[in-house]
């Protein structure tokens, strides 16, 4: 095995291969905005659309560990209740329960023919049980080319927490980097562990955040690294980065070390716009901007490739000591399933879904454990419900 891993982290690093794919991949749309691939068979010219109930759009539903199954019943419920003309292919995907969870390869093709999907945490175990290296989620990122994760980390109105007025983005580049699942043991008790980094997808996550910028109206992209230590693989981060900022001279673009990232985002997180950043980086500072507006019940997240958008929570936690006893918050979750509707063009039932969370939220009258309140989730729920009509 760690042979075999050294030989592919050689064929990996060789130049030549790295230039053919930055022609072949990279260079075909340098100069357009990246557009989330859309499904939708909705007239876009409509306002509001509200479409036939006998033309369903397929959704590949995914409910993970933990509490991501009483999670997805929730959003099937908020659905149900509204009509959002949906059809659910729920498919079981566990690295827990393996001998109940179907493959990569039937999630891949289902993603594959629906191009969207709404998806809970499957939990990476800390030893898999089979001996392989790459984890199921590892596995479903790079052979769906799920190379961006995105989250917006935004202060609820009725929330009191340490700090408010935060809106930024997390965007994290979520196919190498530390992730690569490339290690072996080189002699007894030591263990060589190889981050990847390669130009194309470094140009790629840096190309993606300027042109969420320039479509969302940002201001600013941070580029976060630590190219004072790690001077080839995070200074090629860092280069690729200022190479595509070139192209967008209305946005600005500045770089920060992450030990200080982290210190400026529990000091002042109202500095930050967009953020982009490798894969770990991005894992660690996005689970930490969660916990400033609420903690990972409360942010939605969605990861891109150029076929498919996946919809799910900001923070990836399964929250497996919760399952079954009715205390979860489903709002990171239901907010998720609102953010796909947006994304199929259902605008209409988005608006109604987040304006029923965000009105129960604002009074806070019904309000889950985590964020301060004494609700179990079938009361914060039904709330929820009620201000749909």
């Amino acid at each position: 095995m760690a042979t075999k891993a050294f030989s592919f982290a050689k064929q990996i690093l060789k130049p030549n291969s790295i230039k053919i794919a930055l022609n072949q991949n990279f260079s075909k749309n340098t100069s357009s905005l990246f557009v989330p691939p859309t499904v939708t068979v909705v007239n876009p010219s409509q306002a509001n659309p509200l479409p036939d109930q006998s033309k369903k759009i397929k959704v590949t539903l995914v409910p993970g560990d933990g509490v991501g199954p009483e999670l997805m019943l929730c959003v099937r419920e908020v659905y149900k209740q509204i009509g959002v003309p949906v059809e659910f292919e729920e498919i079981l995907a566990s690295e827990l329960l393996p001998g109940r969870s179907s493959s990569v390869e039937d999630l891949k093709e289902s993603f594959k023919r629906n191009r969207v999907g709404l998806m809970g945490v499957i939990t990476t175990p800390a030893i898999g049980e089979s001996g392989q290296l790459e984890s199921m989620n590892q596995k479903i990122r790079l052979q769906l080319d799920l190379f961006a994760h995105v989250i917006r980390v935004k202060s609820l109105p009725g929330l009191k927490l340490r700090y408010s007025n935060i809106d930024f983005v997390v965007i994290r580049e979520q196919k190498e980097g530390e992730y690569s699942a490339l290690e072996h043991e080189s002699v007894p008790g030591v263990v060589e562990s190889l981050k990847i980094t390669t130009k194309e997808n470094a140009r790629r996550i840096a190309k993606f955040a300027f042109d969420y910028a320039v479509s969302n109206n940002r201001k600013k992209v941070t580029a976060v690294h630590k190219a004072n230590i790690m001077k080839l693989g995070d200074g090629l981060f860092i280069k690729s980065c200022q190479e595509i900022a070139e192209m967008y001279p209305n946005i600005k673009f500045e770089t920060m070390i992450i030990d200080n990232c982290c210190m400026q985002l529990v000091s002042k997180p109202q500095q930050f716009d967009v953020m982009v950043l490798p894969n770990l980086y991005g894992n660690i500072v996005g689970n930490l901007a969660v916990g400033l507006v609420g903690g990972p019940g409360i942010v939605p997240g969605e990861s891109y490739s150029n076929d498919i958008a996946l919809f799910e929570s900001g923070a990836r936690h399964a929250f497996a000591t919760a399952a079954g006893r009715n205390v979860a918050n489903p709002t990171a979750m239901i907010l998720s399933s609102a953010n796909l509707l947006k994304h199929l063009n259902l605008n209409a039932y988005a608006q109604r879904i987040e304006n029923a969370v965000y009105k129960v939220i604002k009074s806070g009258k019904y309000r889950t454990k985590d964020i301060g309140g004494y609700c179990n989730q079938s009361y914060f729920f039904k709330a929820i419900l009620n201000n749909l009509q």
